[in-house]
C-alpha cells in the first residue's frame, strides 16, 4: 500500500512538471523593429559638401582606389 501512494505522488509530480515545461516551451518572441524603409545612398556631390572636400571623386563609387 505504501508503494502505491508513492507511485501516485510521483506520477502527479511528473504530470505537473510536464505541463510546466510544455507551457514554458510555448513562449513566442516578438521582434518589433520594423525597418522596412529603404535607405538611399548619398550622392557623391552631397557627400563632398558635407566632408568639405573640393572634389567628389573620393565619394563616387566608380572612382575609389
Amino acid at each position: 500500500m505504501k508503494n502505491s501512494n508513492f507511485t501516485k505522488i510521483a506520477v502527479i509530480i511528473m504530470v505537473i512538471l510536464f505541463v510546466i515545461v510544455s507551457m514554458l516551451g510555448c513562449t513566442v518572441q516578438h521582434n518589433h523593429s520594423h525597418t522596412h524603409h529603404k535607405t538611399k545612398k548619398m550622392p557623391p556631390g552631397q557627400a563632398k559638401k558635407i566632408s568639405g572636400q573640393k572634389s567628389a571623386k573620393a565619394h563616387a563609387p566608380g572612382q575609389q582606389k
